[in-house]
């Protein structure tokens, strides 16, 4: 019987990775390109072909059983739709499953990015086999995803877990969503520069100001980090008030999913112990029902950036039937 290989795709607005697999889920070859979202849908969907047939290369097509693609949300993943992501300008109910499928000739399967990265976290992760966890991606964006009972809560058409827009203050700056108030208007990367550019941009003192070389528009959610990190006393209250918010986002999310661990990922977990898991244990503890309280673990993530592309691989296997062949 000839052994299985799958190709996973993970992609946004800046890059797009694509990799082939072993049944194991070890990665075998893999390539990276820019994603070029300005050049529209068509184009973008053409790369990505291009992508995996690249990683295929030398690989007959009856070996490889299934493609699986992390993409950004909102997007039906029951029907492969990609709806209406913030960072695809132009992506309006895209067919991303059929486009591909009709390119390429192979099964396909489309999940929402934060959702796959939970999933790569809990197949490939340091934590893998905790049967009950909640991952939050907190970089430009907040994006979710849950293991329940070892298994990846989708909900209908898929779209269950945008916990990066529960509201955590109804009358707080506007979200992307156009909602307000949204936990990712409020703690996500692209909140914490906002806040950051605010203040500079009001003349008050700051670090932020000499690392962005007096331009607050070049302030990033990382500059915002290293001046907190050296005591920087504005940057250190930016990030105050995103771990609180962060805070009462796992505290709603302890209540909703009553999970064994909550995993923290993104570009933003980087900010570390100090500045942002143990604020955000500290403000949950406060918040949860006393029952609660003994469970919650909140842990960064270990996989990196190879979360979704791992999750990827994952999905594209959870696909295959006893026989080793991709389900439909």
């Amino acid at each position: 019987m000839e052994e299985k290989r799958v190709v996973a795709v993970d992609f946004g607005g800046t890059k797009i990775r694509a990799a082939l697999a072993d049944g194991a889920g070890n990665i075998l070859t893999r390539s990276t390109a820019p994603t070029q979202a300005r050049k529209g849908p068509g184009a973008v969907i053409a790369k990505i072909a291009e992508l995996v047939l690249e990683v295929m290369e030398g690989i007959p097509h009856s070996q490889v059983h299934a493609l699986a693609v992390a993409a950004p949300g909102p997007l039906d993943s029951d029907a492969g739709v990609v709806l209406s992501p913030p960072n695809l300008p132009g992506w309006s109910e895209v067919p991303l499953a059929y486009e591909l499928m009709e390119r390429l000739e192979l099964p396909v399967r489309v999940e929402n990015d934060a959702k796959t990265a939970a999933l790569g976290e809990y197949t490939f992760g340091q934590y893998k086999g905790i049967k009950n966890m909640v991952y939050l991606t907190v970089s430009t964006g907040i994006g979710g995803g849950v293991i329940c009972d070892g298994r990846l809560l989708r909900g209908y058409r898929g779209m269950a877990t945008e916990i990066g827009h529960m509201i955590i203050d109804p009358k707080g700056p506007e979200c992307t969503c156009g909602s307000k108030g949204c936990l990712e208007a409020m703690a996500s990367g692209t909140a914490i520069a906002r806040d950051a550019i605010r203040v500079v941009s009001a003349g008050l003192p700051s670090a932020m100001d000499e690392m962005s070389e007096g331009k607050p528009e070049n302030i990033t959610a990382e500059i915002v980090v290293r001046a907190a990190v050296l005591g920087d006393a504005a940057a250190s209250e930016i990030m105050r008030r995103a771990t609180v918010s962060l805070g009462i986002g796992v505290a709603n999310v302890m209540h909703l999913y009553s999970p064994e661990m909550v995993i923290i990922g993104g570009g933003v977990s980087r900010a570390g112990e100090q500045l942002l898991f143990e604020p955000v244990r500290q403000v949950a503890h406060e918040r949860i029902m006393y029952p609660y309280r003994r469970q919650l673990r909140v842990m960064p993530a270990t996989l990196g950036d190879d979360a979704g592309l791992l999750g990827a691989v994952a999905l594209a296997l959870e696909g295959m039937d006893s026989s080793g062949r991709a389900e439909m």
